[in-house]
C-alpha cells in the first residue's frame, strides 16, 4: 500500500492530474487494501482461537475446568506487556480517537500503529476478551484512509474523507454491508453528506465488499431464515422492545466508563491490569463460556431459531454487559460494536420468546425480535439509526424487516439520549470537554449550556401579588422581568416592564401581577445549548427566558437573560482557546508520533511559583506550551509557573511520572522530605 501510495503522488506531480481524480482513485484501492487488511486480522483471530483451543484442551487432564481460565489470564498479560512497553498509552479507546482526528487534526492518525493495535486486538479477542473485531477493523480501514492522505499531501478536508472512506471500507469488510459502512462513516466519524465525499466513500466500501466476497463468498454475516412481519399488531410488542433496548444500551454505555474509571484508579501495574480482566472473564467462562470472545455463535443460534430459554438468554446478557466493560477497563484491545450487538439479540430473544409465551395466537416470532433488538440495542449505544437499522437489514436482506427495525430503533436512541447523553463513542470526548457535532468542533456558545450560566436563585413573582408590590421589587432588583408562579409553585407566565407599559397604554385595569403578566411563554431548559438559547431569544425578541425541567415544564429551575449569556461568552472563548490548542496537540503527536499531554499545575505542587529554566525537568521532556486562561503562552526560561497554569508536556517515550509529581502538591511534600533527609545525611 505505501509503494502504491508513492507512485500514485509521483505520477499526480508529473501528470498534474486532478485532486478529486486522485483521490478517487487512492479510494477505491483503500477498499481493496482495507478489504485485504480485515481478512487478515479475521485469519489472526482464529489461529489465536485456535492455539488457545488446543492449549486449553491439553491443560484440562490436569487443571479440569480451571483451564478456562488459562487462556484469558495469559492473553491478558501479553496484551498488557505489549501496551506497556510497545504501544503506550492511548489518549482514547477505539473509535473515540477517530472522531477526534476528523475533528480537530483534519483526519491525520498515527497510522503506523494499526498493525500492533490489531494484533494486540486479535490477540484479546482469541483469548477469549468479551470484546468485538469491528471497531479494529473501522481503525484499520481509518489508518490506511489516514496514511494515503497524508502520503498524498492532500488538504484536510480530503483526508477527513479518505479516513471515512476507510472506515466504511472497514464496516463493509467485516459485515460484507457496504451501505451500513457508509452510513457508520457519515453519522458517526463525518457527521455531514455531501455530494464529494460521499461518493468516495461509496466507491470505497463497494471496492471493500467486493474483494470481501470474492474471498469469502457472498453470504451476509449471519446465515438467518427470512422472518415475516405479519400485521400492525405487532408493533405495540417491538415498541416495548425498544424501550428495553434504550434502558440497556445506556446501562451499556456507563458500565463501560465505570470499570474504566474502576480500573484507572487501582494503583497496580498498568501491565498486570489486563490478566486481571482475564481472569473475571474466565472465571465467569467456567459457567456461561458463550459470554466469551465476540459470541457470534450464539447470536447465530438465536437468530436461527434455535431452542434457548428466556432465562438463559438473560443470564447471557448480564454475564456480557459486566464482561465488556471489565475487559475494556481492564485494557484489552477490541471494540464495543460486536457486544452492543450481542446484548440486543439475546434481549429481544428473551423478549421475545416471553411475547410468544404470552399471546401465542399471534404467531410471533423471537426470531425477529432477536434481530430487532440487536439493531435497537447498537442504536442506542452508537446514536446512528441509520448504521444499525442498515446493518440488520443487510445481514437478511428482507424488506419486511425494515418496518419493525425504523419503529424500535428510533424509540431505543431517545430513551437512551434522556438518560445517557453521550454515545459510547464520545462519552470519553466530552469529559475531556470535547464536544463533537457534525464532525466538527462545535461553536463556541454551543460548548456551555444554559444550566452552567443561569441564575438559580431567582424569586419569583406571585400571580396573585398585588402588582404595586411586584414593580418596588423589580426596581429595588433593578431587573426589568420575573417569571410568575401560581399559589401552587408553579410557573404561569412572565412580568415585564413591556407588559406594564402596554397595559398601561390600553387603559387595562390591573391590580394583581396576573392580571397583565404574559401566559405564552418561551422556556428553555438546562441541557440546552446557549447558542440554541439565544437563538431563541432573538426569534422571540425577548431578554430573558424562564429555565425550566424538561419532565415537568411548569417547575421553575432558573432564569437566564441576555447578560448571563454576554458574561458566559468569555467563558465560551476560554474553552474554544483550550479546544484549539488541543486540537494542536493532536496534531503534534499524529504527525511527530511523540507523546502530547496536558497537565494542570496545582496549588502547592513544587513548580508552582518558579521559573521553568529553575525546574529540573525530566531528560527527554519538554514543556511545549503554557495555556493560561484564554492565553496561549511559549514558555521561556524566565517564565513562572502559576496555580491554574495547564502545560503542554512533549516527550519521546511516554511522559515520566516526574512531571506529573512536580505538578501536583504531594510532589513539594515529597521533595521537601527528600531535602530534609539530605540534609540529615549530611549532618
Amino acid at each position: 500500500m505505501p509503494n502504491i501510495i508513492l507512485a500514485l503522488r509521483q505520477r499526480w506531480q508529473a501528470w498534474s492530474l486532478p485532486v478529486p481524480l486522485t483521490v478517487g482513485i487512492a479510494a477505491f484501492l483503500l477498499g481493496l487494501a482495507t478489504a485485504g487488511g480485515v481478512w487478515l486480522f479475521k485469519q489472526t483471530i482464529g489461529l489465536v482461537r485456535l492455539g488457545a483451543q488446543a492449549s486449553g484442551e491439553a491443560l484440562r487432564p490436569w487443571l479440569g475446568p480451571g483451564s478456562v481460565l488459562l487462556t484469558p489470564v495469559l492473553g491478558g498479560l501479553l496484551v498488557g506487556l505489549a501496551v506497556h512497553f510497545l504501544l503506550g498509552e492511548e489518549r482514547y479507546h477505539g473509535v473515540a480517537g477517530i472522531i477526534e482526528a476528523v475533528a480537530l487534526a483534519g483526519g491525520r492518525l498515527r497510522y503506523w500503529r494499526v498493525p500492533l493495535k490489531a494484533l494486540l486486538a486479535a490477540l484479546s479477542i482469541g483469548s477469549g476478551a468479551a470484546v468485538g473485531p469491528e471497531d479494529p477493523s473501522v481503525q484499520i480501514g481509518a489508518g490506511l484512509g489516514s496514511m494515503a492522505g497524508q502520503r498524498l499531501r492532500l488538504s484536510d478536508e480530503y483526508i477527513r474523507t479518505l479516513v471515512g472512506a476507510g472506515a466504511a471500507a472497514g464496516i463493509a469488510a467485516a459485515f460484507n454491508a457496504p451501505i451500513a459502512g457508509v452510513f457508520f462513516a457519515l453519522e458517526i466519524l463525518l457527521g455531514d453528506i455531501s455530494g464529494v465525499a460521499l461518493g468516495f466513500i461509496l466507491l470505497a466500501a463497494v471496492a471493500s465488499a467486493v474483494l470481501t466476497q470474492s474471498i469469502s463468498g457472498p453470504q451476509p454475516a449471519f446465515a438467518v431464515p427470512p422472518y415475516p412481519f405479519r400485521s400492525a399488531r405487532e408493533l405495540p410488542f417491538y415498541f416495548g422492545l425498544g424501550l428495553l433496548a434504550g434502558l440497556l444500551s445506556a446501562a451499556y454505555i456507563r458500565l463501560l466508563f465505570l470499570l474504566r474509571d474502576g480500573f484507572a484508579r487501582w494503583a497496580a501495574p498498568r501491565w498486570l491490569k489486563p490478566a486481571v480482566a482475564g481472569l473475571a472473564v474466565g472465571a465467569a467462562g467456567i459457567v456461561l463460556p458463550q459470554a466469551m470472545g465476540v459470541g457470534y455463535e450464539t447470536v447465530e443460534q438465536v437468530l436461527r431459531g434455535e431452542p434457548m430459554s428466556a432465562m438463559f438468554l438473560v443470564a447471557l446478557l448480564a454475564a456480557k454487559l459486566i464482561l465488556t466493560p471489565t475487559s475494556i477497563g481492564g485494557g484489552f484491545m477490541g471494540g464495543v460494536f460486536a457486544p452492543a450487538l450481542f446484548l440486543g439479540a439475546m434481549l429481544g430473544g428473551a423478549y421475545g420468546t416471553l411475547c410468544r409465551d404470552l399471546f401465542p395466537g399471534l404467531g410471533l416470532t423471537p426470531p425477529a425480535f432477536a434481530l430487532v433488538g440487536m439493531a435497537a440495542v447498537l442504536g442506542g449505544a452508537i446514536r446512528a439509526p441509520l448504521t444499525a437499522a442498515l446493518l440488520a437489514f443487510e445481514m437478511t436482506g428482507d424488506v419486511r424487516i425494515i418496518l419493525p427495525l425504523l419503529f424500535a430503533v428510533p424509540i431505543s436512541i431517545f430513551l437512551s439520549q434522556q438518560l445517557q447523553p453521550d454515545s459510547v463513542y464520545t462519552v470519553e470526548l466530552t469529559r475531556r470537554g470535547i464536544r463533537i457535532e457534525r464532525g466538527r468542533d462545535v461553536e463556541v456558545l454551543s460548548m456551555l449550556t444554559v444550566g452552567e450560566v443561569m441564575q438559580k436563585d431567582v424569586e419569583p413573582l406571585r400571580e396573585s401579588e398585588e402588582l404595586r408590590v411586584a414593580l418596588d421589587r423589580m426596581a429595588r432588583m433593578r431587573v426589568h422581568g420575573l417569571p410568575v408562579v401560581n399559589d401552587a409553585g408553579e410557573l404561569c407566565g412572565m412580568l415585564t416592564l413591556e407588559d406594564v407599559e402596554t397595559a398601561h397604554a390600553r387603559g387595562i385595569p390591573a391590580r394583581k401581577v396576573g392580571d397583565i403578566c404574559t401566559r405564552q411563554l418561551v422556556v428553555t431548559y438546562p441541557d440546552e445549548t446557549l447558542d440554541m438559547a439565544l437563538r431563541r431569544m432573538s426569534e422571540r425578541d425577548v431578554g430573558r427566558l424562564p429555565v425550566v425541567d424538561r419532565r415537568d415544564p411548569r417547575r421553575l429551575l432558573g432564569l437566564l437573560r441576555r447578560v448571563d449569556v454576554t458574561r458566559a461568552y468569555n467563558i465560551a472563548l476560554a474553552r474554544r482557546t483550550a479546544l484549539h490548542h488541543q486540537a494542536q496537540e493532536v496534531r503534534l503527536g499524529a504527525v511527530s508520533g511523540t507523546h502530547v499531554e496536558e497537565i494542570r499545575v496545582q496549588p502547592g505542587a513544587p513548580c508552582m511559583g518558579r521559573p521553568v529554566r529553575e525546574i529540573n525537568w525530566p531528560r527527554g521532556c519538554l514543556i511545549a506550551a503554557v495555556r493560561r486562561g484564554n492565553r496561549i503562552l511559549i514558555p521561556r526560561g524566565d517564565t513562572v509557573l502559576l496555580p491554574g497554569d495547564v502545560l503542554t508536556v512533549v516527550a519521546e517515550e511516554e511522559i515520566p511520572a516526574e512531571v506529573r509529581r512536580l505538578c501536583r502538591p504531594e510532589g513539594r511534600l515529597a521533595a521537601e522530605m527528600q531535602s530534609t533527609q539530605q540534609r540529615s545525611a549530611g549532618c
